[in-house]
């Protein structure tokens, strides 16, 4: 066992993080050991102890880095002086996005949160609840601009969150069209159901 391998961007505590994110994923938060999340990285068990407390604090800052990543994209794009469509087209980018190119944080972020401890798992729990109201806003707001069909928004939101979510299959899929066309096929079913 040797000294955990990382390049010029990322710290040790990175690639800890970014290596149980994928073990989460393929074995779930419950099953996975610090043992094993060891001999990914390539150290001893004890190790990790020097960059980590416990594994509850990796699922912290594996579901807490996504969803600071959501509410900063919001903030932006809330911000932004066009239209409610280009709004709700640039958020669903950032999530499809988020899928293709850091699906192992993402999906562990979705479906792992569960197993936060409180204060956090509240606090998560909230974040995701506001983030989702925020999304439904947009959307109210364009409809009251004849910009989109008149639809229920929390219903809208639900679908085009599952809908990106649905991506882990496109992952698993054998023939698969390339991410960006992923991404533009999406787009025109998603944005294109809401257009007047």
């Amino acid at each position: 066992m040797g000294r955990i391998k990382t390049d010029s961007n990322l710290t040790r505590k990175d690639v800890i993080i970014s290596k149980a994110a994928t073990l989460f994923r393929e074995k779930g938060y419950k099953a996975a050991s610090m043992r094993e999340l060891a001999d990914i990285v390539g150290v001893e068990a004890a190790s990790l102890y020097n960059h980590i407390k416990s594994k509850s604090e990796l699922l912290h800052e594996i579901c807490f880095n996504v969803a600071n990543r959501f509410s900063h994209i919001m903030d932006e794009v809330e911000a932004e002086k066009i239209s409610s469509l280009e709004k709700i087209e640039k958020l669903l980018r950032f999530h499809i996005n988020g899928m293709v190119h850091h699906f192992e944080e993402v999906y562990v972020s979705d479906r792992e949160w569960k197993y936060l401890s409180d204060p956090y798992l509240s606090n998560f729990q909230n974040q995701r609840r506001t983030y989702r109201k925020r999304f439904a806003a947009i959307i109210e707001d364009g409809i009251r601009k004849k910009e989109i069909k008149k639809i229920d928004p929390t219903t809208a939101v639900l679908i085009m969150l599952h809908a990106i979510s649905g991506i882990e299959s496109w992952h698993r899929s054998k023939q698969k069209i390339n991410g960006d066309e992923l991404e533009e096929n999406m787009i025109t079913i998603l944005v294109g159901g809401l257009k007047k």
